[in-house]
């Protein structure tokens, strides 16, 4: 297996119609087919949907950029954009609120690409089909390629007597992976904010056009708050169906 070169893989359009190759399953797949083609024409991609029972019914939309980047403009505007399409969709039966976030530290991981940025990071996974006898793993991420079910992970994973293994697992065949909040991941992360936040102090444009505002990590007091990422959330419940169901 050769280890994925970097920048990793992509699609047409700078990556943004890459496919998920771990998708969410019953009403958060369909969400996520409603939501997909609205994100791209922003210029975002989908990461994950998730449905919880948080302060009544959340539907939480986590999207991101191509390179993996996620602003408060970005949440502001697909929230924005979505709201309307859903609220025609119907794509709840009783009143939710609805969410935008992006992948934050720890994220999900769910297309090659973001598996090749990962090259090097610890990552837990759940296969959706056992290999070797076993579904879950936690190791490091050292490459991505091609094998005979597609495109696979080569995971060094070590054991409690602190023996080494390498298991090359194929992400089509994978129930959830993310990435392990570390030490070293957060730096990373906080690296990747400094120089955002660089850029985004740079004088604008000819047309006087702001940069977008990079999404804020909180990291001294709460470092796992890091893993949420920007996120916005509509206050106002979105109703259901016209019986208020």
């Amino acid at each position: 297996m050769v280890e994925a070169q970097h920048p990793s893989v992509s699609g047409p359009a700078d990556g943004l119609d890459e496919p998920r190759l771990i998708e969410d399953a019953g009403a958060g797949m369909r969400i996520g087919r409603i939501a997909a083609p609205v994100l791209r024409d922003l210029g975002l991609r989908l990461v994950r949907v998730k449905i919880s029972a948080t302060a009544g019914t959340t539907v939480q939309i986590m999207a991101e950029r191509p390179d993996g980047s996620m602003s408060i403009d970005d949440c502001e505007r697909a929230s924005a954009a979505l709201s309307p399409v859903f609220d025609v969709e119907d794509i709840m039966t009783q009143a939710y609120r609805l969410e935008l976030s992006s992948p934050g530290i720890d994220r999900p991981l769910v297309r090659q690409s973001d598996f090749a940025r990962a090259v090097g990071g610890e990552a837990r996974i759940e296969m959706a089909t056992a290999v070797d006898g076993r579904k879950r793993f936690r190791g490091v991420i050292e490459a991505v390629a091609d094998g005979p079910d597609g495109p696979a992970v080569r995971l060094l994973v070590t054991a409690d007597d602190q023996s080494e293994s390498r298991v090359d697992l194929p992400i089509r065949n994978m129930g959830e992976a993310r990435l392990v909040l570390t030490e070293d991941l957060i730096r990373a992360a906080l690296r990747r904010e400094k120089a955002a936040l660089k850029e985004a102090r740079r004088p604008a444009g000819p047309r006087g056009a702001a940069a977008a505002r990079p999404a804020k990590h909180k990291t001294n007091s709460n470092r796992k708050a890091a893993a949420r990422g920007a996120a916005l959330e509509l206050n106002e419940p979105h109703e259901g169906d016209s019986n208020g169901r």
